[in-house]
């Protein structure tokens, strides 16, 4: 039997639950993926293709130049449609309590702000910087959701100086919400590259609300799908050698991934299903999305113990090339630019394209991530 040194350590050849090991390579299978389903989610899932298909017929005649009367038929049937997919959506995630979806939790006019987020997201006029903002702004609501307003938790002060000194040195102080305990616990995985930017607002937000300035440690994980597969027949690849990470870091701790777009949650399934594998005990495991599809949320939560996805917004539907619909595109094109084939850059490089504005604002998140990346964390 072969093993290989590799930046997390020795590789065994060995075959885990559902997860193949080969060398340097972790791959999951798409069919055992939707293994993890229950009759229950696939009766769900029928029921959210068949109103879908309906209203793609509808997409049709709409894309076709239809106007007066005929036009508006159609998005009246739409709109009922998709009224209808969302109270499908919202009776699924009540009896799934690893399910958080914003736009069904809070409050009214909190919904109003998610549906105008996502539409800008979604809109093919949002250019890169204008995508990032929106994107930051999704971030600041999915931590809100998670940590924020919980009964019974206690408050920090905050006592901060300020530009003021005359006629003395001013100060303010202000109360925040206390989730000392459910952060200061963390890790931030990323699976590269478009859960890059949002990892680091994540951590940024945790930095924030910790009355210690804490800035999580991280891990990278160089991961992608096999994209001349369809959905049916999809791998999923986690290349070892160009990750980077410290298994000892990740025991015990809450993980926490954040990746803009959950399409078949086949990413976060291989990359924890290769930690437990390893002898990890991850404490907890939350999975922030801006969308998730029905079909990737339900099989994450059915797949990993002690898991909660959070998402800002989820849709209805994958289709045979396993892209969320109505989605919003590629996340990670829409954030970093677009990568050669042949020369995909490297971490370093997409740090640098984001320009001095955004390297500026996470200086901390990046010390820990060139820290991580040059193997200086023992």
């Amino acid at each position: 039997m072969k093993i290989k040194k590799s930046p997390c350590g020795i590789l065994r050849k060995t075959i885990y639950k559902n997860i193949l090991f080969l060398m340097s390579k972790v791959i999951l299978k798409a069919e055992d993926l939707d293994g993890y389903l229950n009759d229950g989610d696939r009766d769900y899932l029928f029921r959210m293709n068949e109103l879908y298909t309906k209203a793609m017929d509808s997409y049709r005649i709409l894309a076709a130049g239809s106007f007066g009367q005929k036009a508006r038929d159609e998005e009246d049937k739409l709109i009922a449609l998709y009224n209808e997919m969302g109270l499908l959506m919202q009776d699924i995630c009540r009896q799934e309590p690893g399910l958080k979806v914003y736009s069904f939790i809070m409050p009214q006019e909190s919904h109003a702000e998610a549906s105008q987020v996502i539409a800008k997201l979604r809109d093919v006029n949002t250019e890169n910087q204008e995508f990032v903002y929106y994107i930051q702004r999704s971030y600041e609501m999915l931590f809100k959701l998670a940590y924020g307003g919980k009964p019974g938790v206690n408050k920090n002060y905050l006592i901060v100086k300020t530009p003021v000194s005359v006629p003395v040195q001013n100060f303010a102080v202000h109360k925040i919400t206390n989730v000392d305990s459910m952060i200061e616990n963390t890790v931030m995985c990323v699976m590269l590259r478009g859960a890059l930017l949002p990892s680091m607002i994540m951590s940024k937000e945790i930095q924030e609300y910790s009355s210690h300035g804490y800035v999580t440690p991280f891990a990278l994980f160089r991961i992608k799908r096999d994209e001349k597969k369809h959905e049916n027949d999809m791998e999923y690849i986690l290349d070892l050698d160009k990750s980077f990470f410290n298994l000892k870091v990740l025991d015990g701790k809450d993980l926490i991934f954040a990746d803009p777009m959950n399409a078949t949650g086949g990413s976060l399934v291989t990359v924890v299903k290769y930690l437990v594998g390893e002898g990890i005990k991850p404490r907890s495991i939350q999975f922030f999305n801006v969308i998730a599809a029905l079909k990737g949320a339900l099989r994450v939560v059915r797949a990993l113990d002690n898991c909660q996805v959070y998402t800002v917004w989820m849709d209805p539907v994958l289709n045979e090339a396993a892209y969320i619909m109505p989605g919003l595109g590629d996340a990670g094109d829409r954030i970093n630019g677009q990568d050669g084939e042949e020369k995909p850059r490297n971490i370093i490089q997409l740090i640098a394209d984001y320009g001095i504005n955004i390297t500026g604002l996470y200086r901390a998140q990046l010390r820990e991530i060139e820290d991580t990346v040059l193997n200086n964390r023992k």
